[in-house]
């Protein structure tokens, strides 16, 4: 019998073998991608803020040595400033809201020659799972808050309801975090943007429907922050565009109850 009958074949490791099956997203298999769930709509936008799940495993370990799933709210990170690791900011550019995802980061994708002592060993390979709950791109909304009235007046208008709907989304996703204050700002931003822009009278209603979940979400937010009298001034104003709106009415309600004044319901105009 001859040497080569006693050569056994290395067995390949638990990531080796997972390799076989994903797909390479960087270009040269740094990082490779398995999709679990599929996601739907557009892909993550290179500027974007995203809210997502994640946990970090090192081969032959069970639990994971990074994770935020225990967080009830995780917390929103940008691209390019809250995400650390390359390799999960180029998997990120490839989801999909809702898509839950398997990742392969080689050493250069994520902690490098040296690792991170005492987690991580140096050139260590790591699996991500990563779920994507959402995503929002506030740079168009930044460079178009950043320009003057009459430079914004050169835009259509459903340049302005876009921005608008980006500020008040950010608004939703700071007052569910409970930072109220943070989030009655992102809310006037979009009011201003509504306000100072004019429309013809076809198109005046969808800037009125966008002012007015802005005002509800300004009368709950001062709500929260103890001032009755502006958040009852908001309710009013959601009030004059819609006198029958029930989430303004309610709101207004309870307003008064709150301050213990005693005052009747704002009547319907």
């Amino acid at each position: 019998m001859s040497a080569s009958s006693f050569c056994v074949s290395p067995r390949k490791s638990p990531y080796q073998r997972l390799s076989r099956r994903m797909r390479d997203i960087s270009g040269d298999r740094g990082v490779l991608k398995d999709v679990i769930r599929e996601g739907a709509g557009e892909l993550v936008t290179p500027d974007a803020s995203v809210l997502v799940k994640y946990s970090g495993y090192l081969e032959h370990m069970d639990k994971p040595f990074d994770s935020n799933c225990f967080r009830k709210t995780p917390r929103l990170m940008k691209l390019g400033e809250d995400i650390t690791l390359w390799g999960m900011e180029l998997g990120l550019l490839s989801m999909r809201r809702g898509e839950l995802a398997r990742f392969l980061f080689k050493p250069a994708y994520a902690y490098g020659t040296l690792g991170c002592p005492p987690l991580i060993p140096p050139n260590t390979t790591v699996l991500f799972e990563i779920e994507l709950l959402d995503f929002l791109d506030s740079a168009e909304s930044d460079k178009f808050c950043a320009l003057s009235a009459e430079q914004q007046d050169q835009f259509p208008l459903q340049k302005v309801l876009k921005v608008a709907a980006t500020e008040r989304e950010f608004g939703n996703y700071l007052f569910r975090q409970s930072r109220f204050y943070d989030a009655k700002v992102r809310y006037k931003r979009a009011l201003l943007l509504l306000h100072r822009r004019s429309a013809p009278p076809e198109e005046q209603h969808l800037v009125e429907a966008a002012k007015l979940l802005v005002l509800l979400n300004l009368s709950f937010t001062y709500l929260k922050l103890e001032r009755p009298a502006t958040a009852l001034r908001y309710g009013e104003q959601a009030l004059i565009i819609d006198r029958k709106n029930a989430k303004a009415l309610f709101r207004c309600g309870q307003v008064c109850w709150r301050a213990g004044t005693g005052e009747q319901m704002p009547k319907k105009r």
